[in-house]
This record gives C-alpha cells, sequence and structure tokens, in this order.
C-alpha cells in the first residue's frame, strides 16, 4: 500500500514539475517574461518595420518600379526618382506623398523608388544609372522630364505642392490655381473617384 502511495506522490511530482516546465516554456516563447510586445509599426522611429510604402502608405505597387531609369529614359517618359531607406522615420513620413504623386501622376511618368541600399558603389555613374542622381540625402525626389534633364531635386521630405507644381510644368498643364480642384468622392468603401466640385 505504501508503494502505490509512493509511486502516486512521485508521479503527482513529476506531472507539476511538468506542468510548470510547460508553462515556463510558453511564458518565454511568447515574450511575456522579456517584456516585448507584439509587432508593432511606427512612423517617428528608425527600426525597420518593413517596405515603407506598404506599411505607411497602403501601397504595394510603388515596389518594385514598373520601369527602369533607363527604359523610361528610352521611352522619353518623364521620370520621379525618389530615393529612400526603410528604417528611417523621415521616409516613412514622406511615402504617402509618394503615394499621393502616383496617384496623379503614376500613368503618365515613371516613379521609382530607390533603397540607397541598393545603389551599387561606383567611383562614377552614367546618367542612366540610379546613383548618378543621388546626392547622399533621405528622402530625395529627383524629377527628370522626357529629355532626361532633371526638372527638380528635392531634398528631405518636400511637400506634395512643390513636386505638383513642377509636374505641371513637365506636363505642360496649368498651374494649380487656375486649374479645376478636384476632390475625391467616395461612392463606396472599396472605390474612389475624382470629380470637379
Amino acid at each position: 500500500m505504501k508503494t502505490i502511495q509512493n509511486r502516486t506522490k512521485f508521479s503527482l511530482k513529476r506531472l507539476v514539475l511538468r506542468l510548470c516546465l510547460v508553462i515556463a516554456i510558453a511564458i518565454c516563447a511568447s515574450g511575456w517574461f522579456w517584456g516585448t510586445s507584439p509587432a508593432r509599426a511606427d512612423l517617428k522611429d528608425d527600426r525597420l518595420d518593413g517596405n515603407i510604402f506598404v506599411v505607411y502608405a497602403g501601397n504595394g505597387s510603388l515596389v518594385p518600379p514598373r520601369l527602369t531609369l533607363a527604359e523610361s529614359l528610352k521611352r522619353k517618359m518623364p521620370a520621379i526618382l525618389v530615393y529612400y531607406l526603410d528604417d528611417n522615420s523621415d521616409c516613412k513620413q514622406f511615402a504617402i506623398v509618394v503615394s499621393r504623386m502616383q496617384e496623379f501622376y503614376g500613368r503618365a511618368a515613371s516613379i521609382i523608388p530607390v533603397s540607397v541600399d541598393s545603389i551599387p558603389v561606383k567611383a562614377n555613374y552614367s546618367p542612366d544609372e540610379l546613383g548618378y542622381y543621388y546626392e547622399g540625402v533621405i528622402p530625395q525626389t529627383v524629377i527628370l522630364d522626357e529629355a532626361g534633364k532633371v526638372a527638380f531635386n528635392g531634398k528631405g521630405q518636400v511637400a506634395y505642392e512643390a513636386v505638383d507644381d513642377v509636374l505641371r510644368e513637365v506636363f505642360n498643364l496649368l498651374p494649380r490655381s487656375e486649374s479645376v480642384k478636384l476632390k475625391r468622392r467616395s461612392f463606396n468603401e472599396f472605390n474612389t473617384e475624382l470629380v470637379d466640385n
């Protein structure tokens, strides 16, 4: 009888130890013990949260670009080069402006976001290479007209209106002060269109 009681106490102790071990592993694996938080993206830090155009602008169609710089120049198509880093707070905040550029000019101009980490290090670049226009600042926005000439070189977070003014000149459009103001009208939760007042 005592052996059965001893065995029961021994197996109960083993069961409790195993249960404690499983709980300890679960706590450590979930991050509660170390104080780590679940995944989150923060606009105001220099931490890598993923591609900035997907995470902060909700626009996964910008990367990779539809055309390369060489293809855009060959087609005599204006190009908008945006130099960025995914782990830079200024670039994260600027991502929505780039998305807005695509919204209005994405069909007429080639928008080419360039992660500066992807630019090969060389002594010299040719005008059809992305490193040719990069000046060591992020974000940097360079607009090339259809002839491949630099029409705009904005460093840092430039306002959409500044870029829009240059693009209006490149495409020979009326200045913003003389054109019809377009407003967004939502007709359901998934689609929007631009309409006159």
